[in-house]
């Protein structure tokens, strides 16, 4: 099984193309916020991550995904 700090790392890695500030990417950056994220990009990003984990992310669980530990919570819940 998969632990939380091994999504963590997948999805900090994977935002590392759209981070154009150079932040220091860590569970609790905003992907809105802090990277910038429009949302054509989180759909692209949330693609991504469903296609890595051959998982469905269920769009409504959206409006409670502010950080990339946040979602790193949610693909793991999705995933277990």
């Amino acid at each position: 099984m998969i632990d939380y700090s091994e999504y963590l790392s997948f999805l900090c890695s994977a935002l590392e193309s759209q981070n154009k500030k150079k932040l220091i990417l860590s569970e609790n950056t905003s992907l809105v916020a802090d990277i910038g994220l429009s949302s054509l990009e989180v759909m692209e990003f949330i693609e991504k991550i469903e296609d890595h984990f051959d998982i469905s992310i269920p769009l409504n669980i959206l409006p409670d995904v502010n950080t990339i530990g946040d979602l790193a919570t949610k693909v793991r819940q999705l995933n277990l």
